[in-house]
């Protein structure tokens, strides 16, 4: 018997890829650090802004790094031990994470920022251009 894909319709052409960039990004994220993402109230003809935060408290900016790789944003925490005299108790372990958000297809990212533990990431969206295109029909003869 064939196991049905999720994407597995007769009227969604192309998405195949998809489902194992599914598989992928459902295996890196384990839900550290916890994250929101906002839409950005329009401004004026500005096009559609999101705004990823992550709540990254305890690492620096020269521990953080975020990439854009074939329309999947990976944000990545590397932090290493600090040996900051005689601890009697370690409750704040150093973590390492890595969380990756697939992108739709068309969408930059603008920016990031960090301020008091909060890692703040824009998106933008640009609109879409509507193009028609006529498809000839040529006729067998």
């Amino acid at each position: 018997m064939s196991r049905m894909k999720p994407v597995a319709t007769p009227l969604l052409l192309g998405f195949e890829s998809n489902d194992s960039i599914l598989a992928q990004i459902a295996r890196t994220n384990d839900g550290y650090p916890p994250y929101d993402i906002e839409r950005l109230r329009k401004t004026g003809g500005d096009p559609d802004r999101l705004r990823i935060t992550l709540a990254v408290a305890g690492f620096s900016e020269s521990e953080l790094e975020i990439s854009l790789q074939a329309n999947r944003l990976v944000v990545r925490g590397r932090q290493a031990d600090r040996v900051d005299g005689d601890l009697l108790f370690r409750g704040i372990a150093a973590r390492q994470f890595q969380r990756v958000f697939l992108l739709a297809e068309g969408m930059d990212v603008l920016g990031a920022t960090l301020k008091n533990g909060l890692l703040s990431i824009d998106l933008v969206r640009p609109e879409p251009a509507q193009v028609v295109k006529k498809i000839n029909i040529s006729t067998a003869q």
